[in-house]
């Protein structure tokens, strides 16, 4: 599967990975396993990392869809979610605006992109220089 996600409960933050070429259903499975997992919180902060990114299928009416889909629960019972997006190339940039836009009508979706990783994790409020420093720290 191209997308990953790792649950870091200690800083309420999920780390979810992007790897080589993305299907949107990869990611409407991840995410389903995602909001059925137990430690699944609205308002988790995300940090959706595109480094390894090489591209995707580009089906934006499945994308809209899985959204829309994220956006109910993210924000369930009043919650804000920031989302940011390490998208240090091309191929992760595209996806990282296309993902900027579709959250627009969600206000309670708070996403950014960051091309590098400190500032990203900054951004998050986490008190690392690398992703790699986080998730061997982070319990």
């Amino acid at each position: 599967m191209s997308v990953s996600f790792k649950i870091l409960s200690s800083l309420g933050v999920v780390y979810v990975r992007y790897e080589g070429f993305a299907n949107m259903s990869d990611t409407l499975t991840a995410f389903a396993e995602y909001a059925q997992h137990p430690e699944f919180r609205p308002g988790q902060k995300q940090l959706v990392d595109l480094t390894h990114l090489t591209g995707w299928d580009e089906d934006f009416l499945e994308l809209m869809k899985i959204q829309a889909q994220k956006a109910d629960a993210f924000t369930g019972n009043n919650a804000q979610t920031l989302i940011v997006y390490l998208a240090p190339t091309p191929a992760g940039q595209k996806l990282a605006r296309i993902a900027l836009r579709s959250w627009e009508p969600f206000p309670a979706v708070v996403p950014m992109v960051q091309e590098k990783e400190q500032p990203a994790l900054s951004i998050l409020g986490l008190p690392y220089d690398t992703i790699n420093q986080l998730l061997s720290r982070a319990v």
